[in-house]
């Protein structure tokens, strides 16, 4: 750093003021930290190394700078479809973790008495061991799962140790997350995501979801640009999102109805003939049936189920109609279909509808279809794959359209909760606290004869373990490549920038072959990580050292064209009708479902949303970001300035939120940005674990809130179908 560090980039160096307070500097001023930074830079070893984040699924490519070892800057990889030079807050914030003075150092097992003590790793892997096999002899493999927020190495290493014990039950934190979202989109168009090309678009309409708040630096820097040149952009949102500085409208809606409002722009659509005649006709499948159920969809039907004006959803449409087909409903993400509601499975299918009808299917300016590299075959003698699993995963019959990457992993709380898992593991996943109602999971867990964590923290699902693994962070290890798809292809990889900071954390390639090992299943682990990583990286003709120096490789071109795409689904074409859904006992053709829980008089709506600074619960304990959450008040519910006036609530006041499942007390935020009758709580707070004492029942959680369902057909959590009161707390 030099003389023209500001406050601004002070804070945005949260990372390098961490590396210092481990090295014992401390808190400090700018101006001594400008100092330190001098002398540091000047008196130890200046090192460069590329990694990938692990604050979120998008694995921003970035580098880290080390000094005399201890890890001094982060800055986003230029190059890095989705990096693009930058790294956000969240980026900065699990960065630190490397430097927690609370991170996991050592494996643990759990008293009698509830309590925690430290063994070593031989005695963990014995132990475990002892117990799968025990499990895999009275209740064969079915009885164990695994629970996995999909990361490189994790997810290849997790699905080859559960595969090799006989189980097909691995699951990903999708139920939680996207698996509604994607689910819906495989039924229409083949595949769970799209994009919208935004450099070509004249409008997009968001539902729910903010890029300003969920930040991947590309798609905020899209968004920017978008509204910079005029794109119309339409934000569908009980709350005006951090993404409103961006927007050029703000729909507010009831929580839960987004899809009575698109159903509302097909029916103006179809009914005014705006729709793209050609695109349906060569295209689709299913539309005669589609649009004789869409007469019923009025903008007046619309406007009574989810309280946006007649006029605006036809205002929208006929805009829509016009810009196409440069306009798009944006995919969204966990938002508000993700995994929220009852039909958060028919919100995803219509978002894709409205596309359809506007015949923006790989139109510039439209919706995109691109296409992914992966590795190719390697060599199955030094790389054995464990025999298919002889019986189906857990969750597959009850929930057939849950997307067959992610599963349900509510079905294996609910195999719990009914006796029949035995063991499960977790790894980079903290279920209990994040993924459905907590009490529900720790009664399943409890009933379990072995949970194993693997994580770095100490989290409220560690705490629910019977033995809990520390992994390195992901600074501190190598990862299998990353392949990354769009109009152009690349592959990227997590090198090691810092050594081990605590050497009785292990990175998890080392854990899962040693529970492989100590499950007797070790001869599907005779490789090392590296050894894999090459074999996978010469299939796509890039060499580990040249992946190692350069962290991302564009491979080569795909050949991306504006096309209308070919659709996977079984009939090759989009789907307003599915075969697979009316199996399932769903309306096979997408159509009106309501909301599961509906607020009575005196109740509010209860919705949940990310914040630009945090990955879920995971970095609340860092001391920096716990900081300035805390200086800002960032735990707060927000609430309408109406409603807030009808109770007596000033901003900053204490306020009571309580449901059928908790009741909790938080300050509130007054503001004009909520719609009238509902309630909006960030969901990275309220931690359980004291473990973890900043971020210990600061603020609150809001999946407390929540009872437990699963969403019909998918399994998927419906994080926000809930109805909550509300009250001042007298001083």
């Amino acid at each position: 750093m030099n003389s023209s560090v500001t406050r601004r980039t002070f804070l945005k160096g949260s990372a390098a003021t961490a590396a210092l307070a481990a090295t014992g500097a401390g808190v400090c001023s700018l101006g001594a930290w400008q100092a330190e930074v001098a002398h540091a830079e000047g008196s130890y070893e200046r090192k460069e190394g590329a990694s990938l984040c692990n604050g979120c699924s998008s694995k921003c490519g970035l580098v880290a700078t080390t000094l005399g070892g201890q890890l001094f800057t982060l800055r986003g990889s230029d190059v890095h479809p989705y990096a693009k030079g930058t790294i956000c807050g969240r980026g900065h914030g699990v960065a630190q973790i490397a430097y927690s003075d609370e991170r996991l150092t050592q494996p643990m097992r759990r008293a009698a008495d509830g309590s925690f003590e430290a063994i070593d790793w031989d005695t963990a892997f014995s132990e475990i061991g002892a117990k799968v096999k025990d499990i895999l002899a009275k209740n064969g493999p079915e009885a164990l799962a695994i629970v996995q927020d999909p990361r490189p190495s994790g997810k290849e290493y997790s699905k080859r140790f559960i595969n090799a014990l006989g189980s097909a039950n691995i699951y990903t934190h999708g139920a939680a997350c996207n698996s509604s979202k994607e689910a819906g989109f495989a039924q229409t168009i083949g595949t769970g995501n799209f994009s919208v090309d935004f450099g070509n678009s004249k409008m997009v309409v968001f539902i729910g979801r903010s890029y300003g708040d969920g930040i991947r630096p590309s798609s905020v820097q899209s968004l920017a640009a978008a509204a910079d040149k005029g794109t119309r952009i339409v934000i569908v949102d009980p709350r005006l999102n951090n993404s409103g500085i961006f927007a050029t409208d703000w729909v507010s809606i009831k929580p839960g109805t987004d899809l009575a409002f698109l159903l509302g722009i097909c029916n103006v659509l179809i009914e005014e003939d705006l729709y793209d005649h050609e695109f349906v006709e060569q295209n689709a499948v299913g539309f005669d049936e589609f649009a004789a159920q869409a007469k019923e969809y009025t903008p007046a039907w619309a406007e009574q189920q989810c309280g946006v004006p007649a006029a605006t959803i036809e205002e929208i449409a006929r805009a829509l109609a016009k810009a196409a087909p440069a306009a798009a409903v944006e995919a969204s993400w966990r938002a508000a279909f993700g995994c929220a509601h009852q039909n958060s499975f028919d919100t995803a299918r219509a978002v894709t509808a409205v596309n359809a009808l506007l015949g923006s299917w790989g139109a510039k300016g439209g919706a995109l279809l691109t296409s992914s590299p992966k590795a190719g075959d390697i060599d199955k003698q030094k790389f054995p794959s464990a025999p298919k699993p002889e019986a189906k995963r857990v969750g597959d019959k009850e929930y057939p359209l849950a997307p067959s990457g992610m599963g349900s992993n509510l079905a294996v709380l609910q195999a719990a909760l009914d006796g029949a898992m035995k063991g499960v593991f977790f790894y980079n996943s903290n279920a209990v606290q994040g993924y459905a109602q907590p009490k529900v999971w720790r009664e399943g867990l409890e009933k379990t004869d072995l949970v194993v964590t693997i994580d770095v923290q100490m989290s409220e699902t560690a705490l629910a373990s019977d033995y809990v693994l520390p992994e390195c962070t992901y600074l501190e290890r190598m990862e299998l490549p990353e392949f990354i798809g769009g109009k152009k292809h690349y592959v990227a990889m997590r090198t090691q920038v810092l050594e081990p900071i605590h050497p009785e954390t292990k990175p998890c390639d080392e854990i899962f072959a040693g529970l492989a090992e100590a499950c007797g299943v070790g001869e599907y682990f005779p490789f090392t990580v590296e050894e894999l990583a090459a074999a996978q990286l010469e299939t796509v003709g890039v060499s580990l050292d040249e992946l190692k120096e350069k962290g991302i490789v564009e491979l080569p071109d795909p050949g991306f064209e504006y096309k209308t795409p070919k659709f996977k689904t079984p009939t090759e074409k989009f789907q307003f009708s599915s075969e697979a859904v009316g199996e399932a006992g769903l309306n096979p053709v997408i159509g009106w479902m309501p909301r599961l829980v509906e607020p009575k008089q005196g109740e509010f709506y209860l919705v949940g949303g990310k914040q630009g600074i945090h990955s879920h619960t995971m970095t609340q304990n860092v001391a920096t970001m716990n900081a300035i959450s805390r200086e800002y008040g960032l735990e707060r519910a927000w609430i309408s300035a109406q409603d807030a006036a009808d109770l007596g609530i000033a901003d900053g006041d204490m306020i009571e939120i309580a449901s059928s499942e908790h009741t909790g007390q938080v300050a509130a935020r007054v503001t004009q940005r909520m719609r009238p009758g509902v309630v909006f709580l960030p969901t990275h707070y309220g931690g359980s674990s004291p473990y973890q004492s900043r971020a210990y029942e600061f603020g609150l959680n809001m999946t407390d809130f929540v009872p437990f369902h699963m969403e019909p057909g998918t399994g998927a959590t419906m994080s926000q179908e809930v109805a909550v009161t509300v009250r001042k707390v007298e001083a």
